[in-house]
Parts: structure tokens; C-alpha cells; sequence
């Protein structure tokens, strides 16, 4: 009998990327980075009461370029976790499930997250 290599279960290779899937890999990978960012958020805070010298040294990285991107990135991952959970919260609640809904708002999600993300960081980077 000859033997067939092919994937055992639905695998990304069968089935073409959709807005939907793409959505729900990026709200599992901004809740990670949130995660990262909450840890980052508490060592400043910690540092803050106890020891002046290295908050002087997270307020010095967090105005480097690396650090200001990493702030942004925290902020963009914050909107887009927090409307997309949204979105899932009306999914729950039964409504959105139309094609045309699901699209819309998965667009919606995305463009306002940035938009969201550039209202907070204009005045701070200018």
C-alpha cells in the first residue's frame, strides 16, 4: 500500500488565510505581548518606589528609539486586543456572525486600533 504524506487534520497549508483567522491569530499574539508588557509596566512601577536610580534607567531606555517603539507597539496591541474583544463580546452576544458583518468589523478593528494608537502618540512624539 502506498503511503500518502499529507496533513492529518486542517492545516494552513489546505485552507487560503481570512480576515477572520488572521484576527484571531493577532488577538492571541497582542495577548502574549500584553503580557510582556504588563511584566515591563510592573518593573517600572517596583523601581519607581525602590530604587530611584534604576526608574532613571527605565525612563532613560523608554525614550530610545527601541523603547519608544516598544511603547507604541504596547499601546497599538492594547487597542487592538481590547476592540477586538469587543467584537468577540457581540459574537457572543449573537450578533455579527453575517459575512458582511464579520468582514466590516474585523476591517473596523484594524484602521480604528491605528487610528486610536496615532491620536495617542501625535503629541507625545511631536
Amino acid at each position: 500500500m502506498p503511503e500518502f504524506h499529507r496533513p492529518l487534520s486542517p492545516h494552513i497549508q489546505v485552507y487560503r488565510w481570512q480576515i477572520t483567522s488572521v484576527l484571531s491569530i493577532t488577538h492571541r499574539l497582542t495577548g502574549l505581548w500584553l503580557g510582556a508588557g504588563a511584566l515591563a509596566l510592573s518593573a517600572w512601577l517596583t523601581a519607581l518606589v525602590d530604587a530611584p536610580a534604576a526608574f532613571r534607567a527605565y525612563d532613560a531606555f523608554f525614550h530610545t528609539p527601541v523603547g519608544t517603539l516598544l511603547l507604541v507597539t504596547w499601546t497599538w496591541a492594547l487597542f487592538y486586543h481590547l476592540l477586538n474583544g469587543l467584537r468577540h463580546l457581540f459574537w457572543d452576544l449573537g450578533w455579527g456572525f453575517e459575512r458582511v458583518r464579520y468582514v466590516a468589523t474585523g476591517w473596523t478593528v484594524v484602521v480604528l486600533s491605528l487610528v486610536l494608537t496615532i491620536v495617542f502618540w501625535t503629541p507625545r512624539l511631536f
